[in-house]
């Protein structure tokens, strides 16, 4: 918490930064171009919409696959996000460095926004917000905290280095499991109301965090620079080296 990757706080600065522009900066006409320009909008993909000409074109409809992580709906929904992304981005900031954690990022979001677009086909309502993405490094943290010498059990930053275990095991530990039924739960429970974000009322997209998190927990192994049965070097083992070389 007082120790937080550069890269993690970037990211928050660069959410704050947009959202600040959006609501100091433009008028109200504008930042409705903007939402369409950057947020994600399954009907951008309805070929009869599509015919018409919607902003950005075809480099819109690839680039809101990523961008709506960017944009909050307001300063509480981004604080709410920002809180969660300290919380398990820090994590998997340690273990994965800036640039797998970027690229982690992306893919979760993109991830996100599929299953987002495929069980809300046509529907012009734009979707914004880090939750998807935030989902995704909820499931790669779940990959290796739980573990006896991981960050939990194991209070240093080798405790990022160690190897994880295969899914399979790692789907054998309580932990894993109340985690799991925990949030996929909560993730339902969101999916039949709504929550109050500011002062007005907002649907939560719960399948774009199902997506987010399904990608997180399954590619975790191609981002995870740790090799399996091979740990990186400690800050202690890097300090000799370095001495002795």
């Amino acid at each position: 918490m007082f120790n937080v990757p550069p890269v993690v706080t970037a990211t928050l600065a660069a959410m704050a930064l947009v959202h600040a522009v959006r609501t100091l900066l433009l008028t109200p006409r504008d930042d409705a171009q903007f939402l369409l320009l950057f947020s994600f909008i399954p009907a951008r993909y309805d070929p009869a919409v599509a015919a018409q000409g919607v902003p950005g074109g075809w480099g819109a409809d690839i680039w809101t696959f990523v961008t709506y992580a960017m944009i909050h709906a307001d300063w509480t929904h981004l604080a709410l996000n920002g809180i969660w992304l300290l919380a398990f981005g820090s994590a998997v900031a340690r273990r994965f460095g800036p640039a797998r954690f970027l690229g982690f990022a992306v893919v979760t979001a993109a991830a996100g926004a599929a299953l987002h677009l495929a069980t809300h086909a046509g529907d012009v309502g734009p979707m914004v917000g880090a939750s998807a993405s935030i989902s995704g490094f909820m499931a790669a943290a779940v990959r290796f905290i739980f573990q006896t010498d991981g960050p939990l059990g194991f209070f240093s930053g080798d405790a990022y280095r160690r190897p994880v275990a295969p899914l399979t095991t790692a789907l054998r530990d309580p932990r894993v499991i109340a985690f799991l039924v925990i949030w996929f739960g909560l993730n339902l429970l969101f999916g039949v109301g709504s929550i109050t974000i500011g002062n007005e009322q907002q649907s939560v997209a719960w399948e774009a965090h199902i997506g987010g998190f399904l990608a997180g927990l399954l590619l975790f192994p191609f981002f995870d620079p740790i090799g399996k049965g091979r740990a990186l070097p400690s800050d202690d083992d890097a300090a000799k080296g370095a001495a002795s070389g």
